[in-house]
């Protein structure tokens, strides 16, 4: 990603928009949809893309459907007296598929981590043959989701951002 200062005008929301809802799109429909040629919604997708508004796409799957229906969140406390285990936890974190999104955090937790498998079964099989196993873990506690209400990457987008 370069630091160079670059104002977001509304076509280039727009385009955000359009791309978060459907990453999909042809160039030609989503130049038709901001009323550009398809040259130049090509050349602000590839600046979007240069200067890192735009990380990547990637297909949405249903959990339901591919055994991963059991959603747990986790909170993960590390042993602060062994050397380097934030390194070495997060590189090991980083190597466990069922481990979907982890974040450091503040509070009485170090880290909140996402898990999806099948079932409690699967669970309690990942929490002590792979999570207890993680370097340097202290402690953690578990919550299992009984319903997600909202589970969303989409960016509230406004026009005139001035990042750099």
């Amino acid at each position: 990603m370069t630091l160079a200062y670059l104002t977001l005008d509304r076509i280039d929301i727009r385009i955000l928009e359009i791309l978060q809802n459907d990453g999909k799109v042809s160039n030609i429909k989503l130049a038709e949809m901001v009323n550009l040629s398809p040259t130049a919604a090509l050349t602000r997708v590839q600046k979007l893309t240069k200067e890192g508004f735009i990380v990547g796409y990637e297909a949405r799957l249903n959990p339901n459907l591919l055994n991963n229906a059991f959603l747990v969140f986790v909170e993960i406390m590390v042993d602060k007296t062994y050397p380097n285990v934030l390194d070495a936890f997060t590189d090991a974190v980083k190597q466990i598929p069922e481990i979907v999104e982890c974040h450091m955090i503040s509070g009485g937790f170090d880290f909140v981590a996402k898990i999806r498998c099948a079932n409690m079964e699967d669970f309690r099989r990942i929490s002590g043959q792979v999570l207890w196993q993680l370097p340097g873990l202290k402690e953690t506690r578990s919550y299992p989701v009984m319903e997600v209400i909202k589970e969303t990457q989409k960016l509230k987008l406004k026009a005139g951002i001035q990042t750099q």
